[in-house]
C-alpha cells in the first residue's frame, strides 16, 4: 500500500469585492506581510491591499517584485527578504509565474502565503505546486512544495478588468485538465478513489467552460463581472486546483508538453501558457486519433473562448523553430504520460490536422 500526500488551501475565497477581507485574514496569520508581485500586477491592487491592511492588525513590511520568472535565483532572493524583514506573512499578487514563485518562497521560510490572482490564467493560486523556470525563461521542473496557499482570494471584480486574452489563457489551461486526464485515465485500467475525484473534477471543469465559458469572455469583454464569470472562475481556480492536488500534478499529457515546447523558441516563450496549452489540447485530440466530430466540437468551443488555433495566430514560425519546438515537446517530461510513444511525424501530423479543420471553422463564419 502506497501513502497519500494531499496538501489542500486552509481558504478560497471567490466572488466581486472579496478584497475587502484580506485585512482580516492576514490579521488571523501573522502581524508582518511582504507583497510580492509583478508590475502590473501590483499597481492594479497595491492600494487596495494597503488600505486593507491599515485597516488591521497587521504591518505591511514591504513591497517587491517577484523577477520576472519563477526561477530558483528569484525564489532565493525573496526568501532572504522574507527573512530580513522579520516578515511573517506573504501576499502574493499576479499571474501564475509570481505566484508560484511567491508559493515556494512560502515553502522556504515556512511562512503562510495568501495568494491575489490578478489574471485568471491558470490554477496557480491554489496549488502546492510551482512549474520553476530558469533565469532565460526556458522549462525546468515541476517542484512540489510542503505547503498550499492559506488563503486564496479570487476577487471578480478585478479578475473582469484583466485582458481578455488572460481569461482566454485559463479556459485553455482548464480544459487541458479534462482533455489530458482523459488521455491518460483510459489507459490506467480501474482508477483508484483519489483518481476517480480529479477525474470527476476536471469534467466539471469542462461542463463549466462548455456551459459559460463565451459569456464569461463577454464579461471581461465589458470590464464587469457576471454569473458566468463566477462559474468559470470556480472551474478556473477550484475545480482545475482540486484535478491537480488529487492527481498530485501527474495529470498532464501532451498539452501541457507542447507548451513546454514552445518555451525553447523565443517567439512564442512569452504567449502565455494556458493559451499554448489550449492549443496543445486540440494537438492532442489529433494524436488519439478522436474523429472529425469531436476535433471540431473542441475547434468551435476554443474559438468561443478565444484560444488560438493555427500556429500563425501564435508567430511566424519557420521550419527550424518549428521543428526544435516539436523536438522540445517530444522530449518534455509530461509527454511521457501519453499511453503510447508520440513521434515527430505524428505530431506534424497532428498539429495539420488541427490547422485544416480550423480552416474550415473560419471559413463557415
Amino acid at each position: 500500500m502506497q501513502a497519500q500526500n494531499i496538501i489542500f488551501p486552509a481558504q478560497i475565497l471567490r466572488g466581486p469585492g472579496v478584497i475587502s477581507q484580506l485585512g482580516d485574514i492576514c490579521a488571523l496569520l501573522g502581524t508582518r506581510a511582504l507583497v510580492i508581485g509583478g508590475h502590473q500586477s501590483l499597481a492594479v491592487v497595491g492600494d487596495k491591499i494597503r488600505h486593507q491592511l491599515e485597516g488591521s492588525a497587521v504591518e505591511l513590511a514591504g513591497s517587491e517584485w517577484f523577477g520576472g520568472e519563477s526561477s530558483e535565483r528569484h525564489i532565493s532572493r525573496l526568501a532572504k527578504i522574507v527573512k530580513d524583514k522579520k516578515a511573517d506573512i506573504v501576499i502574493g499578487v499576479g499571474g501564475g509565474k509570481s505566484l508560484d514563485t511567491c508559493k515556494a518562497v512560502g515553502a522556504e521560510t515556512n511562512v503562510p502565503v495568501v495568494t491575489i490572482p490578478t489574471i485568471a490564467a491558470t490554477c496557480a493560486a491554489v496549488t502546492p505546486l510551482t512549474i520553476r523556470y530558469h533565469d532565460d525563461g526556458h522549462f525546468r521542473d515541476l517542484f512540489p512544495l510542503s505547503q498550499a496557499p492559506a488563503a486564496v482570494i479570487i476577487d471578480s471584480e478585478i479578475l473582469a478588468a484583466s485582458p481578455l486574452r488572460w481569461l482566454a489563457a485559463g479556459l485553455g489551461d482548464t480544459l487541458a485538465k479534462w482533455y489530458e486526464f482523459r488521455a491518460i485515465s483510459t489507459h490506467h485500467g480501474q482508477l483508484s478513489g483519489v483518481a476517480r475525484s480529479s477525474s470527476a473534477n476536471s469534467r466539471i471543469c469542462y461542463d463549466l467552460i462548455a456551459s459559460f465559458g463565451p459569456a464569461a469572455c463577454d464579461a471581461v469583454r465589458a470590464g464587469k463581472p457576471n454569473a458566468e464569470l463566477d462559474q468559470v472562475l470556480d472551474a478556473i481556480f477550484m475545480f482545475a486546483g482540486l484535478t491537480s492536488l488529487m492527481s498530485s500534478g501527474a495529470h498532464a499529457a501532451a498539452s501541457h508538453a507542447i507548451y513546454e515546447g514552445f518555451t525553447v523558441c523565443d517567439k512564442t516563450r512569452e504567449f502565455g501558457h494556458g493559451l499554448l496549452v489550449g492549443f496543445g489540447n486540440l494537438c492532442l485530440l489529433a494524436l488519439e486519433n478522436r474523429s472529425n466530430e469531436e476535433l471540431l466540437e473542441a475547434i468551435k468551443l476554443a474559438q468561443a473562448c478565444a484560444v488560438p488555433l493555427r500556429l500563425s495566430e501564435i508567430a511566424d514560425l519557420n521550419e527550424d523553430e518549428l521543428e526544435s519546438i516539436v523536438q522540445a515537446s517530444l522530449h518534455a517530461p509530461d509527454m511521457e504520460n501519453m499511453p503510447g510513444q508520440v513521434t515527430a511525424g505524428a505530431l506534424y501530423a497532428a498539429i495539420s490536422r488541427v490547422e485544416k479543420m480550423a480552416d474550415r471553422v473560419y471559413q463557415e463564419r
